[in-house]
């Protein structure tokens, strides 16, 4: 062993170790050893910070930045309002969006289904009250499972079907992946949605906090053209109940109807008085493609072409609005702000609300043009609460979102376009669009996660370049020396797991696949159920947050620690392993 590879592996059990403890942040762990190894000549200077521009850094954070133009233009309000029901338990939630992910991935990239149902399971588990690390790693995992079972669900099996043409000169065609990654998928899928997700330690963080709970008394209109026209206000009650909105009742020409107004039949117009929290609200607003109470505000700020944004304020007692109304005092024509809504703690609200007077301690929902937020809190003298990330969907562009997304996701898997350019040209069009605003583009982005990867990605190549990797194949061909067929197949998916959680799994299938190759040469037999096994071994990539794109993706949203991954991966590797053997041999006989 030379002194480079030693100092390389040190380095690696140090990174990982201290991970595992815990005790210091990840990317500052991932960082350090990078200078470590640079300052230490391991790590060529020139390629100290390749990782940073490396396509599985590039994606993982263009794919927060598409994810969240897919929340803000409504099509995870779409796809949760068809498919998820915040209601259900949380084992028959995550077995249906683990179906769904693992159907979606096998038919695209499946760092592209994580990024559309992500979110999706985030707005879930936020209507839930739960913390969304409890369903994020099993959605995660469940995408890693699906892409196994076809040629373009995962690299690894593009690699293996390219390799395979080298060394016997025919690929392996698109479903002959099916058979043995698709009875992984199931059985791992299986387990995750029965007891894996059981396995995954609460830490509580990402669940809704007593701020995010508050009820605002709040209207919304029903435009001209309205779908909702003609139908009786009783018809909106699972609509309103799917997004956790309550109907309080129906104004018609300034008055408000009580007693009849569920019978009601809906004009344009009429004005629902609700009480939902801001998220509830504005599903519920972009759901039914309802008005706010001053509509004709709202469209004179989107003319503007800033575009707007939701703030809250707390009144003080000098507040200027304190015992006024928001008509009194032009918050509209003054400001260009739209009173959204008032929080009043066990009081009720009987007028309109800009009629209505505002008392100390009242907390309003605002909508005001984008960036005037400070300017605006100012002028009324009020004190702004912390700043939750709200945002108004953009509803009206659900589906130039989805196309987008779609036709970057087509381009990609037919070979079109590079999936990190894919991705980026989606990003450029959703600014340009105005789906995602320009100055929001960055605080998407979860930069520890991108400093991780972008610190570990030159660490792997130095591992490779020094001969560290190979070192790990000579000893595996040297180890197996006359173990029977089925335990020299186990023994190369467990080695090609181990290398698929410290490197990436596309440098894993690189290395692995050719020592496949050599193990079946030695003991005579087809290669291909060797390349099988190393197919579905370095997708398998679940103890650790680096080893796949997507686990990478969640480790932010979810709230995770490095060490939180192996509780689940753990067991779900034996069960892949224990599956896939039988199979290999059954459907690739050696």
């Amino acid at each position: 062993m030379t002194q480079d590879q030693i100092i390389l592996f040190s380095l690696f059990g140090a990174v990982f170790g201290l991970l595992l403890w815990g005790r210091f942040r990840y990317d500052i762990v991932a960082f350090s050893a990078l200078m470590i190894g640079v300052v230490l000549g391991v790590v060529p200077t020139e390629a100290a910070f390749s990782g940073f521009g490396h396509p599985a850094t590039l994606v993982v954070a263009l794919v927060l930045v598409v994810s969240a133009g897919l929340v803000r233009s409504g099509a995870v309000f779409l796809i949760t309002r068809t498919l998820v029901d915040a209601s259900r338990a949380l084992g028959a939630h995550i077995a249906l969006m683990g179906a769904i992910g693992g159907v979606l991935s096998a038919f695209m990239n499946n760092v592209a289904a994580l990024a559309l149902l992500m979110p999706v399971d985030i707005q879930t588990a936020r209507k839930a009250g739960r913390p969304p690390g409890l369903s994020l790693m099993p959605l995660s995992f469940a995408t890693i499972l699906g892409g196994m079972a076809t040629l373009i669900g995962t690299p690894p099996n593009i690699i293996i079907a390219s390799i395979r043409e080298d060394a016997l000169g025919a690929p392996f065609a698109m479903f002959d992946f099916a058979p043995v990654g698709g009875a992984a998928a199931l059985a791992g899928l299986a387990f995750v949605a029965v007891i894996g997700w059981r396995l995954i330690p609460q830490s509580g963080e990402g669940t809704t906090t007593e701020a995010e709970l508050s009820q605002y008394i709040a209207e919304l209109t029903v435009p001209e053209g309205n779908k909702q026209i003609g139908k009786r206000l009783a018809e909106l009650s699972e609509a309103a109940d799917k997004s956790d909105v309550a109907i309080l009742g129906l104004i018609r020409d300034g008055k408000r109807r009580y007693g009849q107004a569920r019978n009601s039949l809906l004009q344009a117009g009429d004005a629902l008085v609700l009480e939902a929290t801001p998220d509830a609200l504005d599903e519920f607003r972009s759901s039914l493609d309802l008005a706010v109470a001053d509509a004709k505000r709202e469209e004179a700020l989107r003319a503007d072409g800033e575009g707007v944004e939701i703030i809250e304020v707390v009144v003080p007692e000098t507040a200027r609005i304190t015992g006024k109304t928001a008509q009194s005092i032009g918050l509209a024509w003054r400001q260009r702000t739209v009173l959204l809504g008032i929080s009043r703690q066990g009081k009720r609200i009987t007028k309109h609300l800009r009629q209505t007077e505002v008392k100390t301690g009242d907390i309003l929902l605002l909508l005001v043009p984008r960036d005037t937020g400070p300017d605006v809190t100012d002028w009324l003298g009020c004190l702004p609460l912390a700043d939750r990330g709200l945002a108004v969907t953009e509803n009206r562009k659900v589906w130039l979102a989805i196309g987008l997304f779609a036709a970057a996701v087509a381009a990609a898997s037919l070979g079109l376009l590079y999936l990190p350019i894919a991705l980026g040209l989606v990003v450029v069009a959703y600014v340009l669009t105005r789906i995602v605003p320009i100055n929001e583009l960055y605080t998407h982005i979860s930069w520890p996660v991108v400093v991780l990867l972008g610190s570990m990605i030159p660490l792997g190549a130095a591992l490779e370049t020094s001969g560290g990797t190979q070192l790990i194949a000579d000893a595996l061909v040297s180890w197996t020396g006359g173990l029977p067929a089925w335990a020299v197949l186990t023994v190369l998916m467990v080695v090609t797991m181990t290398l698929s959680d410290v490197l990436n799994n596309t440098a894993t299938t690189i290395v692995a696949a050719p020592v496949g190759i050599q193990m079946a040469q030695s003991l005579d037999v087809s290669p291909d159920p060797f390349l099988m096994a190393v197919a579905v071994a370095a997708s398998s990539a679940f103890l650790t947050p680096i080893g796949h794109k997507n686990n990478t993706l969640i480790l932010g949203p979810g709230g995770y620690r490095f060490g939180d991954y192996w509780r689940m991966g753990l067991p779900l590797e034996v069960i892949v392993v224990v599956v896939s053997i039988p199979v290999i041999l059954i459907v690739w006989p050696l």
